[in-house]
């Protein structure tokens, strides 16, 4: 993913991964006998074999979100490397997570990796009846767990860009955020994203008004309880539109596409900021709506953990992606280039030079420790 200053990879070993950051599943992928798919192998051979398993939360592997970015990142590494083979197998509920784990656990894989912080009890389980197989959760610590390898991302940082973004560019003086699910890996995203409309109302003296969510109500905000009900994302967004809001920041993976739709619908009165990916790669239909997009590099984060794991050394304990590593930042405005400001652009860079080195702190409760 890229920053407004082009976000680099993860790590240097994590570069690839760029290249298929919100791409959908590469066409050498085939069907796996384990009801997922597998990757093409183009590279070069280095370290041990390594058959790494993932399990995907609901959506599907084309959410254009987080599911889809994941498994960008194992086909990167198969594709580095042609002694990484790797597989998934989608969930349809939370009631998958378990017997999908377990099977994966079961079938032989050396490592599985669970998208999604829902997956965190099912995981910890899985951990402690398989001890011998080595596991990592996006968007979760390691839950103490000697075989969890935690890959988490300070999304605060990358949301409270998208809010500055957004609070420069409204025209209404309101704004709107919703999201999925009420959970931290969401939530922190509304954080961010609220505390950057602050920080641009102090700075400038507005008073840019925030629907759907308050970063000291933590119980309270707008969401659609699913991350693939699309209608239910374009209802809530056309209602914010109704509100007066012209810039919406949906956080709900499949279901934030309800929000294209929504924005598409509206006339040229609503424009959006995508999040995890970049929406003109991973959305492009809806392009033209996206003024930026709020990035996570889940796929730099995956890739780098296998890359590892196949040199004979499965990582241990946290890693955390921030503006700092390149692991969050906001993308490059595409259509919206001509019409950001440029000194708007600049206050950006600033802003985000500040968080990196502590001028401006982040208060959101969800940030990982």
């Amino acid at each position: 993913m890229r920053s407004v200053m082009k976000i680099a990879a993860v790590t240097a070993v994590a570069a690839m991964a760029l290249a298929g950051c919100g791409s959908k599943p590469a066409s050498n992928s085939s069907t796996s006998a384990a009801g997922g798919a597998t990757g093409g192998t183009t590279g070069k051979a280095t370290g041990k074999k390594l058959s790494a398993c993932m399990v995907l939360d609901t959506g599907g592997v084309d959410d254009k979100s987080f599911n889809e970015n994941s498994w960008a990142g194992m086909q990167a590494a198969a594709k580095a490397n042609p002694n990484i083979s790797v597989k998934y197998v989608p969930s349809n509920s939370g009631s998958d997570y378990t017997p999908n784990l377990t099977k994966y656990a079961q079938g032989g894989c050396d490592t599985v990796i669970a998208v999604g912080g829902l997956m965190g009890d099912a995981l910890k389980k899985a951990a402690q009846q398989f001890p011998k197989v080595h596991f990592a959760e996006i968007d979760n610590g390691n839950q103490n767990a000697s075989n969890i390898y935690g890959i988490e991302y300070n999304t605060a940082q990358a949301g409270f860009l998208a809010g500055y973004l957004a609070a420069g560019m409204t025209k209404s003086g309101t704004v709107g955020t919703w999201g999925g699910l009420s959970i931290p890996p969401v939530t922190i995203y509304m954080d961010g994203f609220w505390e950057g409309v602050q920080y641009y109302n102090k700075a400038k003296g507005k008073s840019v008004k925030v629907l759907g969510w308050n970063e000291k109500n933590q119980k309270g905000g707008t969401f659609s309880g699913s991350f693939t009900d699309q209608n239910k994302g374009k209802s809530i967004t056309q209602a914010m539109v109704s509100q007066g809001a012209d810039i919406v920041f949906p956080v709900a993976g499949a279901s934030g596409l309800g929000a294209g739709a929504a924005a598409q619908a509206s006339g040229g009165k609503l424009n959006l900021i995508w999040v995890d990916t970049d929406g003109c790669e991973s959305a492009a239909n809806y392009c033209k709506y996206f003024i930026s997009s709020a990035t996570k590099n889940l796929a730099g984060g995956v890739e780098a953990y296998l890359k590892k794991a196949a040199d004979g050394t499965f990582p241990t304990g946290n890693y955390v992606g921030t503006l700092k590593n390149d692991g969050v930042g906001i993308s490059p405005y595409h259509n919206f280039d001509s019409k950001v400001p440029s000194e708007l652009k600049k206050e950006i860079d600033q802003v985000k030079a500040d968080i990196v080195s502590g001028k401006i702190t982040i208060t959101s409760p969800s940030q990982p420790k």
